[in-house]
C-alpha cells in the first residue's frame, strides 16, 4: 500500500509513473529482511539536508551488509531530477531504498555486490504547524546494536516500532514513547523526543539504542546558534512528566507538538516548539538560497 499519492519512481536506470513493482519473489531484501531505506522532505521548494539522507542510506546498506551503488551526490541529484516533474506547491517525501538480491551460499547473509536500488517520490502534505498528538508509554523497548541492527534505518526493525505504535493507538494515544533496555527514555515509535524545562531543551542522549535523527542534529545546532541551552542526556519518564513541553523531530513533520503525556498536558504548540519550529524554516529558506 503506497504511502501517500502521484508517485513516481526511479528503478533500473530510468523513471516510471507509479508505484512500480521492484522485487522479485527470491529476492534476498523480500524473504530475509535485508532492506534499507532514508527519508526526505521537499516542500515550500525546499529539500533540506537532501545529502545528509543520501549519505545515511549509503551508511545503513554497509551496516546491513548490502553493497550501496549509488554515489550520495548523484543520488540527490536524481532525487532533484524526479521532483521537478511535481508542481511548486508539493510537499513530497523522497525515499532511496536499496535491499539485497542475492544471498550468500546459506541464504542468511546478502552476498556481496547484489543489490537493488529504487528511489520513490511520494506526495504526503506536510502536518500544519499547529498540529499536535498524545502520547503514552509502551512496553515495547528499543533494542541493542549486539541484537539488532541499530545503526541503520533498516525495514527489519520497524515491526517493533509498530508494535508500539498500535499499542498506544489501543489506549487511545497518537504515538509512543519508549524506553532503551536499561528502562530510559529513548524516543517516540516514529521520531525523536524532546522535553523543554525552565527554558532550556533536553533530549536523550545517542546511546546506540536509537537513530540520533538528522533533524534532530538540525534542530539542536540551530538552538545552541540561538542562544538556547541544550542537554543531550539520560532522561526519564519522569522528566517527561515534569517537563514544561514536550516535542516530536522527525523528518516527516521536523517538528510536532506533544499535547498529553498520560495524565500530563503541555501546551502545544508551546513557546520553544514554536520557536524550533521558526528557526528550522528560517535555516531551511536560508540553505536554499544559498544554493
Amino acid at each position: 500500500m503506497a504511502f501517500g499519492t502521484n508517485i513516481r519512481t526511479w528503478f533500473q536506470g530510468t523513471w516510471h509513473q507509479g508505484d512500480v513493482m521492484v522485487m522479485r519473489a527470491a529476492d534476498h531484501g523480500i524473504w530475509q529482511g535485508s532492506s534499507v531505506f532514508d527519508g526526505a522532505r521537499w516542500f515550500d521548494g525546499m529539500a533540506p539536508d537532501l545529502d545528509k539522507h543520501c549519505a545515511r542510506v549509503n551508511r545503513s546498506a554497509e551496516a546491513m551488509m548490502i553493497t550501496p551503488t549509488m554515489d550520495p551526490d548523484t543520488m540527490a541529484a536524481l532525487a532533484r531530477e524526479g521532483l521537478a516533474g511535481y508542481g511548486p506547491g508539493a510537499a513530497v517525501y523522497v525515499r532511496p531504498m536499496y535491499w539485497a538480491i542475492n544471498g550468500s551460499e546459506l541464504g542468511i547473509a546478502p552476498a556481496p555486490n547484489s543489490t537493488g536500488f529504487a528511489l520513490c517520490l511520494e506526495e504526503v502534505p506536510m502536518p500544519a504547524a499547529e498540529f499536535s498528538t498524545t502520547v503514552t508509554r509502551t512496553r515495547f523497548r528499543r533494542p541493542v546494536l549486539e541484537s539488532s541492527v541499530c545503526n541503520a534505518k533498516a525495514g527489519a526493525l520497524y515491526p517493533n516500532n509498530a508494535r508500539m505504535l498500535v499499542e498506544a493507538q489501543h489506549k487511545g494515544f497518537g504515538n509512543a514513547l519508549c524506553a532503551d533496555v536499561m528502562g530510559n527514555l529513548a524516543e517516540s515509535a516514529t521520531a525523536n523526543v524532546f522535553l523543554v524545562k525552565d527554558g532550556e531543551v533536553f533530549t536523550p542522549v545517542a546511546n546506540g539504542t536509537f537513530l540520533a535523527g538528522i533533524t534532530r542534529a538540525r534542530h539542536i545546532a540551530n538552538l545552541r546558534a540561538d542562544g538556547v541551552t541544550v542537554h543531550e542526556t539520560v532522561l526519564t519518564f519522569a522528566d517527561v512528566e515534569t517537563a514544561d513541553e514536550v516535542f516530536l523531530s522527525g523528518n516527516f513533520a521536523k517538528v510536532t507538538a506533544v499535547r498529553q503525556f498520560d495524565d500530563v498536558h503541555y501546551p502545544a504548540p508551546g513557546p520553544m516548539t514554536k520557536r524550533v519550529r521558526a528557526l528550522y524554516w528560517d535555516w531551511a529558506r536560508t540553505e536554499a538560497a544559498r544554493h
